[in-house]
């Protein structure tokens, strides 16, 4: 029945359960996800700066990284445009089968702004949309909170407790994510939000 299946996400905690969802319907059909985030222009968006386009490739890795921890098969792409409009263009060029979005955003104009872009989608698409509402309490809402598990969470792998950090701390979709550089090499340490469940991973491009 699903064969693409798009998650719009621009990596704010509201996405997080957007995400699960989106990956389970892919994982029941045996689906590609699409991992679509957009940095929006015009007159309502977040104008193209030095952090918008990083911060964007940063929540659609995350959409992979979660779906290669399930076994889905992903595909990213971050592009610039009116949101409303670029998912649709997605939608049409890639052959998507249904979308998964939140209906809120970051805070102030950017939460109104994807209300209306969710709103949008509903009315305009020709696919099956799921819409999720609910969000998830963040848990785990300080970096150095977050800097300690990663850390405990190597010291019980039996890594040096006292690896340093190699980028910046930063959460993305709920989770927060703490690059480390080990005996190994570096990797990201990915410590959810809610849960404070602790994964491992390759450092985010």
């Amino acid at each position: 029945m699903y064969d693409d299946v798009l998650i719009p996400t621009d990596g704010s905690d509201d996405t997080r359960r957007s995400i699960e969802h989106g990956l389970a319907l892919a994982a029941q059909f045996d689906a590609t996800v699409h991992a679509l985030s957009v940095v929006p222009e015009g007159p309502l968006g977040t104008l193209e700066n030095e952090t918008a386009t990083p911060a964007a490739q940063r929540a659609a890795d995350h959409v992979a990284f979660e779906a290669r921890q399930r076994g889905v098969d992903v595909v990213t792409a971050v592009e610039q445009g009116v949101p409303h409009e670029v998912i649709l263009e997605y939608t049409d060029e890639h052959g998507i089968d249904a979308i998964v979005m939140g209906t809120q955003g970051r805070t102030g104009i950017d939460r109104v702004l994807v209300g209306s872009v969710t709103e949008r989608i509903v009315r305009m698409a020709e696919v099956p949309i799921v819409t999720v509402r609910l969000a998830d309490e963040i848990r785990i809402d300080d970096e150095d909170e977050a800097e300690r598990l990663a850390r405990d969470a190597l010291e019980e792998r039996g890594d040096d407790r006292g690896v340093p950090l190699a980028g910046d701390v930063h959460r993305i979709s709920g989770t927060w994510v703490v690059p480390l550089e080990t005996e190994d090499g570096p990797v990201d340490a990915r410590i959810d939000g809610v849960t404070g469940a602790v994964s491992f991973g390759p450092v985010d491009e």
